[in-house]
């Protein structure tokens, strides 16, 4: 009996001390550790890497058979043929209605057409609102922002859209509210954006809504994004052209369209000698555009709506990227060979923009661009 006393004694102490360490350590890592969102049960749009059907529904003054006949069925099989699971459909206001609001049915048709199409080649589609009346990505003041009956209309617009698209399976086809806003206030695009979500969702509660950062999409305003809360049917949306010296070199509309030096990919993409070369406007633009870029770096730079999407437990997508193809071939084919594993090790979805247009990913006997076979592997 003595010798159980004994060890009881010295078993009992040894038994609570365990115990309490398991508690501690249980609750050390309860405290120390981020509360992680599943994301294995969360609604997902499936979707991978895609091409932007550009200026035929928008960006272009192109009607009747002249429209008709420059998207045709042949375009979106030769789209899935190359390797591509999805295409992001911009359409612009002017094109849809008149200005009394009126529909205009041709633009409607051929919209009906293209997810008809999509859908046949086993291609999702997202409908992006690409330019409205009131709001146009390249200008800095746009009704938009202060203006209540420009606001009411955009509400209608997309009012009508849905009564013509609710139709269609919600993970087949998915919805852009706006492209690229522009706004000085980032609470003006949060006040807009989520009237426009919180209209929708009356009618449609679970299509999937592609929501964009504030002043062109750009990464670095992701931290101010205002995100519906409780909507797991949210994309988030970023454009990425970084550095515009290499994918906007001698682009027309750019504040560096003179430029006709050399450009390189990795690395300072214009040599700071050269930089010192230029008229003063044209170095002002270099110190934004230009830039020591590499795999890594452009990593870092999308970094903000990586950590965003993350936190919200929601998926992050890529709707344009791509280099204008003036640009000198060996660097533009670097930067997309990176740029795709970028997108691919962090689950980003990614768009081209675009499939014809300005930034083709065709080449004029219709065969696909050298750089579409880092795009599609």
């Amino acid at each position: 009996m003595r010798f159980l006393k004994k060890w009881t004694s010295i078993l009992f102490p040894l038994i609570a001390l365990f115990f309490l360490f398991c508690f501690q350590v249980a609750c050390s890592d309860v405290t120390d550790t981020p509360i992680q969102k599943s994301s294995d049960s969360a609604p997902h749009f499936d979707i991978r890497t895609g091409v932007n059907i550009t200026h035929w529904l928008s960006q272009s003054e192109k009607r009747g058979k002249e429209r008709q006949e420059l998207i045709v069925r042949e375009d979106f099989k030769k789209i899935a043929d190359l390797g591509f699971d999805h295409v992001r459909l911009p359409v612009d206001e002017v094109q849809l209605t008149s200005e009394d609001g009126s529909k205009q049915d041709e633009a409607f048709t051929l919209l009906h057409n293209a997810i008809a199409w999509a859908f046949e080649f086993d291609l999702k589609i997202i409908v992006d609102l690409h330019i409205i009346r009131s709001h146009y990505f390249l200008n800095e003041d746009n009704a938009i922002w202060t203006d209540p009956e420009a606001q009411q209309e955009l509400v209608e617009l997309w009012r009508l859209l849905s009564s013509e698209l609710a139709q269609y399976p919600t993970d087949k086809l998915a919805y852009e509210v706006l492209n690229e806003a522009v706004a000085d206030d980032h609470e003006d695009w949060n006040r807009i954006s989520s009237m426009l979500i919180a209209d929708i969702r009356k009618r449609e509660p679970s299509r999937f809504i592609v929501l964009g950062s504030n002043r062109w999409q750009i990464v670095d305003t992701f931290p101010e994004l205002a995100i519906p809360e409780n909507d797991p049917y949210i994309i988030l949306s970023f454009h990425f052209y970084t550095p515009h010296t290499l994918t906007h070199y001698k682009a027309s509309w750019t504040p560096l369209a003179e430029y006709e030096g050399p450009v390189f990919y990795p690395g300072e993409t214009v040599p700071l000698s050269e930089q010192a070369k230029l008229p003063k406007e044209m170095q002002d633009a270099m110190s934004w555009a230009s830039g020591d870029y590499d795999k890594e770096n452009m990593e870092l730079k999308i970094m903000p709506a990586i950590e965003v999407a993350q936190k919200a437990g929601l998926q992050l997508y890529c709707g344009e990227y791509g280099i204008y193809p003036r640009a000198p071939e060996e660097p533009s084919l670097r930067w997309y060979a990176d740029i795709a594993e970028v997108f691919n090790e962090n689950n980003i979805a990614y768009t081209h923009w675009g499939y014809k247009g300005d930034f083709p990913i065709l080449k004029a006997d219709g065969n696909p661009k050298p750089f579409v076979k880092f795009l599609v592997k």
